[in-house]
């Protein structure tokens, strides 16, 4: 019978994930016992893919407020900490902001307008033109800000970033000045001495920052990048990817991933035979149209996979070979002809007309996006996803 289904995306549930666990040997009974449940076959280049999360906890990455504040002291001391671009967000800075009021005397937070980062807005582009802000040139105060666009909340998280991180540095007796700007450079006019919370512009802002003056320039890959009076720590990506544990400690984004997808599919290998394709993902890489939250905080979508998920697609574009190459031709005809097409394509797209529109992205941040959406951030209680077919085309 003819093949009717293309690729086949599962989210499979497992055993909640604490400190100590065996991950490989977790993730790999889950993707067996799944199988045996809903009667689906493991084939080669299968793709298993896990979430940073449970990864993390398995391995139990975790740092508190006074672990972070201790770094901060450490590399600042009594100085002014200029806290510049952090993104807007409860879950994924709200505690590292904490431990930083934790770690200083005085914090000058530098927010940048009209969003953050990710897409997080603190006020919309039409009020920027109605009262004439250039945000690419202007400086604005907390009460100037406050004078032209009043008090604004999160559409989707009805709280006012402003007023609650104020709050959270106040909270430990830290004093706290707001201002507001899209230059790095701003900064140095109140302290030399910069924590720059940025993520994917992060050494763009460091390197601009040393080379007008600043003193003690760090970024948040640089605060619990080795261990804190025995915290835990990432030596890549230090506070960078962490998510709230609890209201005074984060689980950071997990290490040494390599050797686990690694094991996973050896492991898999030794079980069924196949050679099946691992990887591990945090946030993937995609936009919300209404919100306009780009939703890539963490500092990669995948920290480690397995070899066969290096590169990106080499693919066609079926619609422009119907419409173009074999435009004169119908039914089973026109099938043949892009098969046979598409099993004689050239071992790279690039440039190639037929190729235009297929999205050439890296395979792990296309596999991460459709793995973050499969499994959610919520309480499906997926966080492996089976995806099968993801490397076939049409003529398979």
């Amino acid at each position: 019978m003819e093949r009717v289904v293309g690729t086949v995306v599962r989210g499979l549930r497992c055993p909640i994930v604490n400190r100590g666990d065996n991950i490989e040997q977790i993730v790999v009974d889950s993707v067996l016992k799944a199988s045996e449940v809903e009667g689906f076959r493991i084939h080669d280049k299968d793709i298993v893919t896990v979430t940073e999360s449970i990864v993390a906890r398995a391995q139990g990455n975790y740092a508190t407020i006074d672990h972070i504040a201790e770094d901060v002291r450490s590399k600042f001391g009594e100085e002014t900490v200029g806290v510049i671009f952090p993104i807007l967000s409860r879950n994924r800075f709200a505690v590292c902001l904490r431990g930083i009021a934790k770690g200083a005397k005085k914090i000058v937070l530098m927010l940048s307008y009209p969003s953050d980062e990710v897409g997080n807005h603190l006020v919309d582009l039409d009020m920027l033109d109605e009262k004439g802000i250039n945000p690419w040139t202007d400086t604005l105060t907390e009460s100037q800000f406050r004078e032209h666009f009043g008090y604004e909340k999160h559409p989707f998280t009805g709280v006012d970033y402003i007023d609650y991180y104020k709050s959270i540095i106040e909270e430990y007796g830290t004093e706290c000045e707001i201002i507001f700007s899209n230059h790095p450079k701003t900064i140095l006019e109140y302290t030399k001495h910069v924590l720059t919370c940025d993520i994917h512009s992060r050494f763009r802002t460091k390197r601009i920052l040393k080379a007008n003056g600043g003193d003690k320039v760090y970024s948040l890959d640089n605060i619990l990048s080795e261990s804190i009076d025995g915290s835990g720590y990432n030596e890549a990506y230090g506070l960078l990817g962490s998510n709230k544990s609890t209201e005074d400690s984060v689980k950071l984004f997990p290490r040494q991933c390599q050797p686990i997808v690694d094991n996973i599919q050896q492991m898999l290998k030794e079980k069924t035979g196949k050679q099946v394709e691992v990887m591990v993902y945090g946030d993937g890489a995609f936009k919300d149209p209404v919100g306009k939250i780009w939703e890539l905080a963490d500092p990669v979508v995948s920290p480690a996979f397995t070899s066969g998920l290096e590169g990106t697609p080499n693919e066609i574009k079926l619609k422009y070979l119907a419409d173009n190459n074999f435009a004169d031709l119908r039914g089973e005809e026109l099938k043949q002809a892009i098969s046979e097409y598409i099993s004689n394509k050239e071992p790279d797209l690039v440039g190639a007309m037929e190729a235009q529109g297929t999205t050439p992205r890296k395979l792990t941040d296309l596999i991460g996006s459709l793995s973050d959406l499969t499994s959610g951030s919520g309480d499906k209680g997926t966080p492996i996803v089976y995806i099968q077919g993801y490397f076939d085309n049409y003529t398979n």
